[in-house]
C-alpha cells in the first residue's frame, strides 16, 4: 500500500470495496508518491516518536510513518476508510486505529484520541508526540491550535499537508495581509517553515485550491516563556477581532469592563507605543510584551 497510492490504484480499490470519497471529510488523497515521502522525510521520525495522523484514508503516509517511528494513532472519520486502512496496514504491530473525529468540537480535541496518546506515550521511554499528516482542509486550524494549548502532552513538531492560504496565514510575517491571531499563536511558540506548494493536480480528487506541506517545530524555550498560555490565546484572538482597527481602540474594547482608558494608555505608552499602530504591524514578542504588560496589571486589580 506504501507505494501504491495513485489515481489508478485508489479508483481500483475503492471500487472493490464499493465506496467513493466523501466531500464532507475532505478526502483528497495525494497521488504523488514522491510528496507523500516528502511528508514522512520532513517529519525527522525515529522509533522514539509517537506519531498522530488524522486523516487515515487508505494509508498510505500511515505505512511509511509506521516504519519510520515507535508508534502510530491514526484517526479516520469514515468507517469504510477506516476499515480499509486496517487491512492494508494488518502487517505493521505499532498501530492504532481510531474511528471517529479527532476533534470534539473546534476548541477540543476528542478525549478518546487525548486518552489514547497519553497512553501510547507511556510506552515510550522519553517519547516525542508529532504530529504528521494529510490533513483534511475542515480540521487543519482547529487541530494544529487546539494541539499547542495542552501542557502534558505538547507536539515537539507537526508536519501536514494543508490549504495554501493557511500555510501562509501560520508563516506571515508582520505588515503583511496574512499575519493576524493565528501567526501570533503559533509563532510565539514555534519555528514554522513552508516545505512545498502543491498545485491540486498532486491529489485526487482535486481540490479547488492550492495546497502546502508545512513543518512546525515546537521551540520549548519560546513556549516556557509564556507563563499563561490561555491567556495570551484569548489576548492575541481578541486584538484581530477588528483587524483594521487601530490598536489603543481595540484594546479599549477588550478591557472595557476591567481596564480604564487610562490604564491601557499608560500600558502603551510603557512600551512606546503610539495610538496610530495597528496590532498587524507589530512583531511577535511586542505583542507578547504587551500580553504580559495587560496581564500583569490585571493580576494587580484582581
Amino acid at each position: 500500500m506504501v507505494n501504491r497510492q495513485t489515481t489508478t490504484f485508489l479508483k481500483k480499490r475503492m471500487e472493490e470495496a464499493g465506496i467513493r470519497p466523501v466531500s464532507k471529510f475532505g478526502q483528497n488523497f495525494l497521488i504523488d508518491l514522491n510528496l507523500v515521502n516528502m511528508i514522512a522525510d520532513s517529519a525527522n521520525l525515529t522509533k522514539q516518536d509517537v506519531v498522530v495522523e488524522v486523516g487515515t484514508g487508505t494509508g498510505s503516509l500511515t505505512g511509511l510513518i509506521a516504519q519510520k517511528a515507535g508508534r502510530v494513532i491514526t484517526v479516520e472519520i469514515d468507517q469504510n476508510l477506516w476499515q480499509l486502512a486496517q487491512e492494508e496496514l494488518a502487517s505493521f504491530e505499532n498501530i492504532t486505529f481510531l474511528q471517529q473525529d479527532a476533534l470534539r468540537n473546534k476548541n477540543n480535541l476528542s478525549p478518546v484520541l487525548l486518552d489514547t496518546i497519553r497512553t501510547e506515550m507511556a510506552k515510550i521511554e522519553n517519547a516525542r508526540l508529532k504530529l504528521v499528516a494529510n490533513l483534511p482542509y475542515n480540521v487543519a486550524t482547529p487541530l494544529i491550535s487546539n494541539l499547542l494549548t495542552l501542557d502534558d502532552i505538547v507536539p515537539a513538531s507537526m508536519t501536514v499537508t494543508i490549504q495554501k492560504e493557511l500555510a501562509e496565514r501560520i508563516v506571515a510575517r508582520p505588515g503583511t495581509k496574512d499575519f493576524g491571531a493565528l501567526s501570533l499563536w503559533i509563532q510565539a511558540q514555534c519555528n514554522p517553515e513552508i516545505v512545498r506548494i502543491m498545485s491540486p493536480k498532486v491529489f485526487w480528487p482535486r481540490p479547488k485550491v492550492d495546497s502546502a506541506i508545512i513543518h512546525i517545530e515546537t521551540d520549548f524555550n519560546k513556549r516556557d516563556r509564556i507563563p499563561d498560555l490561555g491567556y495570551y490565546h484569548r489576548f492575541v484572538r481578541n486584538l484581530f477581532i477588528h483587524r483594521r482597527k487601530l490598536l489603543r481602540g481595540v484594546l479599549v474594547s477588550v478591557f472595557k469592563n476591567d481596564l480604564s482608558k487610562q490604564q491601557v494608555d499608560e500600558v502603551l505608552e510603557s512600551i512606546n507605543l503610539t495610538g496610530s499602530v495597528r496590532a498587524e504591524q507589530l512583531a511577535v514578542p511586542v505583542i507578547f510584551e504587551l500580553c504580559e504588560r495587560f496581564r500583569e496589571i490585571q493580576q494587580q486589580e484582581k
